[in-house]
């Protein structure tokens, strides 16, 4: 299991158009990816998931990778989260 704590910096946070990157970005893994925030966590490989947190400009969340390519899957979606989702 693999973890790393990151801040969300892109100014509409972790809705629609920036968690469909995400999570398109999480699906290219086999590794299972999960998105934390004040002790709730859900499945960074789902939508309604990723959206239920609320995740807004300057959230603190853990993500968190279990399996063959976790550094990888981590690695990958905080490159996309420092990128501000390509915006």
């Amino acid at each position: 299991m693999y973890t790393q704590v990151i801040t969300i910096n892109n100014e509409v946070g972790l809705h629609a158009r920036p968690a469909t990157f995400f999570i398109q970005r999480a699906n290219e893994f086999k590794s299972g990816i999960w998105v934390e925030k004040d002790e709730r966590r859900v499945n960074a490989k789902s939508l309604l998931g990723v959206l239920s947190l609320g995740i807004v400009k300057g959230t603190t969340i853990t993500l968190i990778a279990d399996g063959t390519d976790e550094k990888a899957a981590i690695a990958s979606l905080v490159e996309l989260v420092e990128d501000n989702f390509g915006e």
